[in-house]
């Protein structure tokens, strides 16, 4: 890091724009500037931030820190500078369709085809291949990877790929996954919390008889009075069904399923299965796996249950719920919001680097072929298709923290007190609620303001209509007219990129490394009677030993944070220079350490701590 000094002689009046150019030497040598700092002749400073590469010949044109909105620029070359900076960015930030019904993506077939201010500072350290390759030898796994169709011979056989660190949550769930209460647990705390509803009637496609349950149930209740009273929760991968199974590898068939789990909260409030159908459609051939079945039976069908929630939670509630909807926000900031703008700042530090982790996905990981076909069973297409049917319940109040715990009848801290994911993301939703109407009441002094902000309403504009494709029944706004629908507009923004991304990512090794409990995908189908099932079964339906170390592999890599991380609250770039802004940003550190250390207390002595949603692990972007 260099820092220059220029002086200059002359009087150069008020100063409205200051440009730099580099000029090229023989070779290609790109310069990151950070901030220029002039200090008048009368000793004022004005800052000009800029954190943005500089290469070629090409100028860049700066205007001091304050934020404006479009109403406050009154001069003709402000205007213009506004203007052309849309321009510019709009001609290299193009929309494209990566597939049928997918929300849009950026125009860019690889890495370095992106602006280079988007890009990584080093691509090499998010080569995919490499890091997956990379992690197994560091977990010793390397010797299995291309041991293709050669099954483990026992469950504990599998402990030869599993790196065991003591006092974990990988090792706890090693030693436990095959009790009811840890199977449960999953979908309270686990890394797909996202699931669960209390069941308000049983659906009739899943024809449960109080005789089949009674031995599961304690409250002396009747089934439907259970219901009633909202002791019972369903959880339904409906949108498994009908999708393909990977076929990329001739020699291996691979099999989905789509079950439907019914859960009970017991006495204690802890939260149990009582009834899994693994197909949708009820019938001799699509057995009720229950508690009081053979003992294999039942494991069987919640492997099956945790096979299939490994496929949603990859491709629905991370794929296509944090990182391509955060790669909309992100597409539609930079087309719409010039750098001048308060929400510019705002946004920004929350939208670094997600386009690039996007398009090295799509280059690597999630393309025809791509890594992601090689250990799971949605891949080969499966993937694709699954992203195309959850596209239909992608709606605004699903992404509003609260509302949608709410809709799931999961808000009751009382009724439901271990849900660790529901209390600590309505804490950060707050904090982060907080923070942004502090911004949003020094910037806009009445709703009036926010309807004639039409950078803003071009911004709302491009998510509605690129990323949600138009769709009304998505319930994404096509304008904000008032201070408080912007408030929840940016929260929703704000926690999908951060804190919603770390809370189903950061924990894939802890939940997903013990391949039994989240196998990636099963070489035998469903069993469709009772009675039958054996441990040689069971271990055959379970991914091979080359395919178990591609996934653990995949779930090492996936929840490790970038070096340098830059973590909720941790604003290091300067956009913002006024100080009623730095006060905001100071409050809203506070409120986020309050929180971290409600939760570190909260944690102590426990065996299975919940941590995925402390600020001091929520990275402000999707970036890995």
């Amino acid at each position: 890091v260099d820092s220059y000094d220029v002086t200059v002689e002359e009087d150069l009046g008020e100063i409205q724009l200051i440009k730099i150019e580099k000029r090229k030497y023989w070779y290609q040598d790109d310069w990151y500037l950070k901030y220029i700092t002039v200090k008048t002749p009368v000793g004022d400073y004005l800052e000009f931030p800029c954190y943005r590469w500089i290469t070629d010949e090409k100028e860049i044109v700066l205007r001091d820190g304050r934020a404006k909105l479009p109403r406050d620029d009154k001069t003709q070359i402000l205007k213009q500078h506004r203007r052309k900076e849309l321009e510019s960015r709009q001609k290299m930030y193009r929309w494209k369709e990566w597939h049928p019904g997918f929300p849009l993506s950026i125009d860019a077939h690889s890495h370095s085809e992106l602006p280079r201010d988007i890009q990584f500072d080093n691509e090499k350290g998010i080569d995919f291949i490499l890091n997956y390759t990379k992690a197994m030898e560091n977990l010793y796994v390397n010797r299995f990877m291309h041991m293709f169709q050669s099954s483990w011979s026992d469950f504990a056989d599998f402990e030869r790929i599993f790196v065991r660190i003591s006092n974990t949550i990988s090792e706890y769930v090693m030693q436990h996954w095959k009790e009811d209460f840890m199977f449960g647990y999953q979908f309270l705390n686990g890394c797909n919390p996202v699931l669960i509803r209390r069941c308000t009637e049983i659906p009739k496609k899943l024809p449960v008889t109080m005789d089949m349950v009674e031995c599961s149930l304690e409250r002396n209740l009747t089934l439907e009075e259970e219901v009633k009273q909202g002791n019972i929760f369903i959880v339904d991968y409906e949108v498994l069904d009908g999708v393909d199974a990977n076929k990329t590898d001739p020699c291996t068939i691979q099999y989905l399923a789509a079950p439907i789990c019914l859960l009970y909260k017991n006495l204690e409030k802890k939260i149990v299965p009582i009834a899994i159908q693994l197909g949708q459609k009820p019938g001799a051939d699509n057995p009720i796996f229950l508690p009081s079945d053979a003992t294999y039976d039942w494991l069987l069908a919640k492997i099956w249950v945790r096979s299939s929630d490994f496929h949603v939670h990859q491709t629905v509630t991370h794929l296509l719920r944090t990182h391509l909807v955060s790669e909309v926000f992100s597409i539609a900031m930079f087309r719409q919001l010039p750098a001048v703008h308060p929400l510019f700042k705002l946004l920004v530090p929350h939208m670094r680097f997600t386009i690039a982790i996007n398009t090295k996905a799509r280059e690597q990981l999630i393309c025809e072929c791509g890594l992601f076909d090689k250990a799971n069973a949605t891949g080969g297409g499966g993937h694709v298709q699954m992203v195309q049917k959850a596209m239909k319940d992608l709606t605004y109040s699903s992404l509003c923290f609260p509302e949608e715990i709410k809709a799931k009848g999961m808000d009751s801290k009382e009724d439901i007190p271990y849900y660790y994911y529901r209390d600590d993301g309505i804490k950060v939703w707050e904090a982060i609620k907080s923070f942004v109407e502090d911004v949003i009441h020094i910037y806009y002094e009445s709703d009036e303001v926010v309807c004639e902000d039409m950078e803003l309403q071009a911004f709302v504009k491009d998510i509605y209509v690129y990323g949600m494709r138009g769709v009304k029944a998505s319930g994404f706004p096509k304008m904000i007219r008032t201070r408080e629908t912007l408030a929840e507009y940016l929260t929703v923004i704000i926690f999908t990129t951060s804190a919603q991304h770390a809370a189903v990512n950061f924990g894939q090794y802890d939940w997903c490394s013990w391949i039994p409990n989240a196998p990636p995908t099963m070489r035998c189908p469903p069993p469709t009677e009772k009675g039958t099932v054996t441990i040689e079964q069971i271990v055959e339906s379970l991914p091979d030993r080359g395919r178990s170390c591609w996934h653990l592999g995949a779930v090492w890599a996936l929840s490790q944070f970038q070096d340098k991380e830059l973590f909720l609250g941790m604003y290091p770039d300067e956009h913002f220079v006024e100080k009623p802004v730095k006060e905001a940003m100071a409050k809203f550190r506070k409120n986020l350490d309050e929180i971290v250390s409600t939760i570190t207390e909260r944690n102590k002595n426990k065996k299975l701590p919940y941590y995925y949603l402390s600020p001091d692990r929520i990275p402000n972007s999707v970036a890995v």
